[in-house]
């Protein structure tokens, strides 16, 4: 029976310094064959350095880099050869044209020329470039010079893709392009996505992982992170009568239920509420049950639905706290319950 393929990406231990300040601390993380990931973390958490060890762009300290079986380190040429990388501020040359740079970043990635054109009509067409085909690069907007970087990313087909922030400085409409194209990419090619973009992430990505101070903080599918960083399921609730006896009313449906924050009455006697239980079970409908049943008058009862922005926030301050105990914590930002 063959052995199976190595991962597209294997990171262990890696530990990149710079004039003694860690950019990356003891790094270490797969990624799959086929797979798209998010790679997230605040600014000047180690995201680009990375990105850049893994392309061979710069060195580590310490640690291994294995790109589908190759090391970064020893073996460079192969492995550039199975990376295709846009950088965040996507480098193009200003007075070359559409066609005319593929050509040559084909003929540098040693494409034979009978299937170079061919492949630069295909990817032209997968990026939606074939109406600026003939323009200078240099004339382009910021969308069009995204696409050109993406075009450039995919055309050798290699099987590990690199891309640093493809979404900023876009419209709407060019990141909804951008998402969709990355999205095609899926099972065809590995994806490494650094974004500040969550929802597209959210939407784009097959698994997410948070750094925070060069160290994963929190991996897996949003779903799956919802879980384990917030630890809680949260509920909005509008409610009049008898505040007080509230807390053994949540307790009787759920015992982990408690009332998290709690408003001031309006002038119809009714509060808001925010609530939250250990479980991931739905009791929306026995505890409006409950309620009724003691005659409470219920205006609104709703599940908090958390995003990814939710988690970040709460995976990259649970690192804080652990690592800088006796600073002042970071002002919260976001819904965070």
């Amino acid at each position: 029976m063959p052995d199976p393929l190595p991962p597209a990406i294997e990171v262990d231990h890696l530990v990149k310094s710079y004039a003694g300040m860690t950019a990356v601390a003891d790094l270490s993380f797969t990624v799959a064959r086929g797979e798209i990931i998010g790679f997230l973390g605040p600014n000047g958490a180690g995201k680009s350095t990375t990105m850049r060890i893994l392309t061979g762009y710069l060195p580590a300290n310490s640690g291994t880099v294995r790109i589908c079986g190759h090391s970064v380190a020893t073996e460079p040429d192969a492995v550039k050869r199975l990376i295709g990388y846009m950088p965040e501020n996507n480098p193009l040359p200003e007075d070359m044209r559409v066609s005319e740079y593929l050509y040559f970043r084909g003929r540098l990635k040693e494409i034979p020329r009978r299937k170079l054109g061919p492949r630069i009509d295909e990817v032209l067409e997968l990026c939606d470039l074939k109406r600026v085909r003939h323009k200078i690069i240099g004339q382009l907007s910021k969308g069009y010079r995204q696409r050109v970087g993406i075009a450039e990313a995919i055309l050798a087909e290699p099987p590990v893709i690199i891309m640093d922030e493809p979404t900023i400085g876009l419209d709407p409409h060019q990141i909804l392009i951008v998402r969709d194209l990355i999205a095609g990419l899926r099972g065809r090619m590995t994806v490494i996505i650094s974004s500040h973009i969550l929802p597209e992430i959210e939407m784009t990505c097959d698994r997410v992982l948070i750094i925070n101070r060069g160290r994963v903080v929190a991996q897996g599918t949003p779903a799956a992170l919802r879980r384990e960083v917030l630890g809680r399921t949260a509920y909005g609730l509008t409610v009049a009568g008898n505040i007080a006896g509230l807390p053994a009313l949540l307790q009787a449906v759920e015992p982990s239920f408690k009332i998290t924050t709690a408003g001031e009455p309006d002038a119809t006697g009714f509060v808001q509420l925010a609530l939250a239980t250990e479980r991931d079970d739905e009791f929306g409908e026995p505890l409006l049950q409950a309620l009724i049943a003691q005659n409470y008058r219920v205006r609104a009862l709703s599940r908090a639905h958390p995003t990814l922005e939710d988690v970040f926030l709460a995976a990259t301050r649970r690192t804080w706290d652990a690592t800088q105990p006796n600073l002042p914590k970071p002002p919260p930002s976001g819904p965070i319950p």
